[in-house]
């Protein structure tokens, strides 16, 4: 809940906090959001705070060390795809000035804002998260599949998929 009210579908700009986000949103396939936000606080420790320059020198000995912790997902290729991204993002950014500037480019700079009447409006992906997830793996993304982009889009802000009932919805 709190989670709802002060995080999801807030608008993010800073590349750390993208890359979080989208290392989350991979680590939750297959697996409850809840699972993901009560290893958070741990994920934020073992990636380094999510920083890309420190997470895209990690090498095989820290993915051994991260495949033994308990605080994280210890599936190797959501870990080594974590790396991947890492390095990946760090080309966006030396591309295109920032990750911030090229994620928010799929929807034009501005938050997409949908209006849904129910929950069930919501769809899994769109027609963005489709075009969204074949670029990221065109730049060596992984665990970026259509869902999962949109998932993370919604996370982040890109687009606004609250309810019209819901508070954040105005936001």
């Amino acid at each position: 809940m709190a989670y709802h009210d002060r995080e999801w579908g807030v608008p993010q700009h800073e590349d750390r906090v993208l890359f979080e986000f989208l290392v989350l949103e991979g680590a939750q396939a297959g697996l409850s959001w809840n699972t993901i936000l009560r290893k958070r606080e741990h994920y934020r420790r073992a990636f380094d705070g999510f920083d890309p320059r420190k997470v895209a020198r990690y090498t095989a000995a820290d993915v051994r060390r991260l495949l033994r912790d308990p605080g994280i997902v210890r599936n190797r290729a959501k870990i080594e795809s974590t790396i991947a991204n890492a390095r990946a993002l760090l080309a966006v950014q030396k591309e295109f000035g920032s990750f911030d500037r090229y994620i928010w480019s799929f929807v034009g700079g501005r938050a997409v804002r949908p209006r849904r009447r129910r929950l069930g409006d919501i769809p899994a992906q769109t027609p963005v998260s489709i075009a969204m997830s074949a670029d990221l793996r065109r730049r060596g993304f992984r665990f970026v599949g259509p869902t999962i982009c949109y998932a993370f889009m919604q996370a982040v802000g890109l687009v606004n998929d609250h309810t019209v009932d819901c508070f954040r919805s105005r936001r």
